[in-house]
């Protein structure tokens, strides 16, 4: 029996994921941070780092035309990222690569990239770290393979000058966030923090820097609230999974 299964990314676009049951699968973040993302439109291309089963490229594809090229380094995502590419008629625009982020210089020339996304493993790797049984799973969600610092080093190397990189991380780390960044010289632009529910302290952050920008105006934009005092996603949330109006009646929460 096959361990296959293919979901809708967004609920009426139309959007198709291949996704198996024993494999790490696309998550809220990474539609969080698709809807995040701004398009520049005199960007050439946009690079996704660690692109998984491809949900942020997919999702950006109903954005833009440009070209997208999401790279991850685990054959099995890769080629169930191919193949929703395939099913959703994106050859044309998106491509998924097999690349290794440390090595980024490989695949991509110097300064030639002006939007490089993220969604970085959250957790850092420790000896005794709870981790899944699940290589895959494991690689996906801890600092296994490479850290934080290592992820925004290889996005300098490519980043075109007043370039754009968005990532999407653990809200707890934003100092450590903060100080890579400044190291590598991009200057945080804007930030949302996301909160599980109203009341809570924040879950995640969003992050939107520019290299070489001008440090010290730095926006933050209102709290995302990810669930209602009901446990029912907000009617924000809802209209980044593409539910319209008459469909907030209808608030089933949606596989994550």
């Amino acid at each position: 029996m096959s361990k296959e299964e293919i979901h809708d990314l967004l609920a009426y676009d139309g959007i198709k994921i291949i996704q198996r049951k024993d494999l790490f699968r696309f998550s809220l973040d990474s539609l969080l941070l698709g809807d995040f993302v701004k398009i520049n439109p005199r960007a050439n291309m946009i690079v996704d780092f660690g692109t998984g089963l491809g949900p942020v490229p997919l999702f950006l594809s109903l954005k833009t035309k440009k070209r997208i090229v999401g790279i991850e380094i685990q054959d099995e995502a890769i080629d169930l990222a191919k193949r929703s590419v395939q099913i959703n008629g994106l050859a044309n625009q998106i491509e998924i690569r097999k690349a290794n982020i440390l090595e980024i210089t490989e695949y991509f020339q110097p300064s030639s990239i002006d939007i490089i996304t993220v969604n970085p493993p959250f957790f850092k790797y420790h000896n005794d770290s709870l981790l899944n049984d699940l290589d895959s799973m494991t690689i996906s969600r801890h600092e296994v393979l490479i850290n934080l610092q290592g992820v925004i080093e290889s996005a300098r190397k490519i980043i075109s000058n007043g370039g754009m990189l968005y990532l999407i991380h653990r809200s707890a780390r934003i100092e450590e966030i903060i100080l890579l960044l400044n190291k590598y010289n991009f200057a945080i632009k804007r930030l949302r923090f996301v909160y599980t529910k109203a009341g809570k302290e924040a879950m995640m952050v969003l992050v939107e820097a520019r290299f070489n920008g001008k440090t010290g105006d730095i926006k933050v934009d209102t709290p995302l609230v990810v669930y209602d005092e009901s446990g029912q996603y907000t009617d924000e949330v809802l209209k980044i999974f593409h539910l319209g109006d008459e469909l907030y009646d209808q608030k089933t929460k949606l596989s994550e």
